[in-house]
């Protein structure tokens, strides 16, 4: 290689179980540190990192002397302290390929549930904290900017979004199968952010008859209930809640575990056998992964969620080849741009 090249790497639900993702996801509050780091250390001239639920991915302008391959599951493992080699759950990729992975991350192609909207906004949201960070540059304003009109045009052109488009709203397919109508049901909703609203929202839509939500800021909680006509629990009190309750939805950023097994335990003898329903949609989990050995209890995590979601796959087979078309034009035109300009290597007219 003579000059920079376009690189991205990651490590997601496609490569890795959730036990792998939970220990290398960052916490929003510490990427603009992060991106200063990945800068430095893997030797990038432009950088947007991207941390989600279920993936931990970079975009980058890598230099000359360069080997992201390399150096980004090594990162991983000193920043998260992991003492096991990851190196096989990650992947890297240079030129094109790297520009079709981003147009079909934003694109939804990519997603656990293929065609969920959610992701848009969160690859928007890395390349405003990237910019805000001035970590990004001519190259990366260019390749996001692009990324965001394909999206959207795949959007707009395919039926690639209908039906269940959020991990949200299969959970709440999920508890209907368990449970029926969902008309008698209560639910707790544990967390107050994207996720958990979109959960509610879901919940709502199929006829949830009591909505409660909690979260560690209140106001947040209270703020959620009122606009989704639930009522707030304070945060010391949601497990007092879930004596009553039918459905355990969480989605937090606690490092730890909000529910262990032996809290479990006794949530399940108070409740005197009534079944309780409990899915953990966070990345560290928010649930003990041991409470699934306790009767009366089911719990459902990322990991099963992806087998719902490979149904939606097949399901929308062709949208996505559809899909696809619509992006061809749209790499190329970048490609054509990064060419003309002859200071990205690894791309031809």
């Amino acid at each position: 290689m003579s000059g920079p090249r376009l690189v991205c790497g990651g490590i997601s639900f496609h490569e890795a179980p959730v036990e792998i993702l939970e220990k290398v996801s960052f916490p929003k509050e510490s990427h603009a540190q992060i991106l200063q780091q990945l800068r430095s250390e893997l030797d990038l001239e432009e950088i947007v990192l991207l941390s989600t639920c279920n993936r931990v991915e970079f975009f980058a302008v890598a230099k000359l002397n360069s080997i992201p391959s390399v150096q980004w599951p090594e990162f991983l493992q000193r920043y998260h302290q992991i003492p096991e080699t990851i190196s096989d759950h990650t992947f890297c990729v240079e030129g094109t390929a790297c520009i079709e992975h981003l147009f079909e991350v934003a694109s939804g192609l990519q997603s656990m549930v293929v065609g969920e909207t959610e992701i848009f906004g969160q690859v928007k949201e890395a390349y405003e904290t990237a910019t805000t960070q001035k970590t990004t540059g001519k190259w990366l304003h260019k390749l996001f900017q692009s990324s965001f009109n394909a999206a959207k045009e795949v959007r707009s052109q395919t039926a690639i979004t209908r039906g269940s488009v959020s991990v949200g709203s299969v959970s709440v397919e999920l508890a209907e199968k368990i449970f029926g109508s969902l008309h008698t049901k209560k639910a707790l909703v544990i967390g107050a952010g994207d996720t958990s609203e979109k959960t509610a929202r879901a919940l709502l839509s199929r006829g949830i008859s009591s909505l409660f939500v909690t979260n560690r800021t209140h106001e947040r909680a209270q703020y959620l209930a009122h606009e989704l006509q639930g009522e707030a629990i304070p945060w010391e009190e949601w497990k007092k809640k879930s004596v009553e309750v039918d459905i355990l939805i969480s989605s937090t950023t606690a490092p730890d575990f909000v529910l262990n097994q032996a809290e479990a335990r006794t949530l399940i003898q108070q409740r005197r056998g009534s079944p309780l329903f409990l899915i953990d949609l966070a990345i560290p989990r928010d649930f003990d992964p041991e409470i699934n050995k306790l009767d009366d209890l089911y719990l459902y995590n990322l990991d099963d969620l992806q087998k719902i979601s490979n149904q939606h796959l097949q399901d929308r087979g062709g949208e996505i080849e559809k899909a696809r078309q619509i992006l061809r034009p749209h790499v190329h035109k970048l490609i054509e741009w990064i060419s003309k300009h002859k200071q990205i290597t690894g791309f031809s007219p």
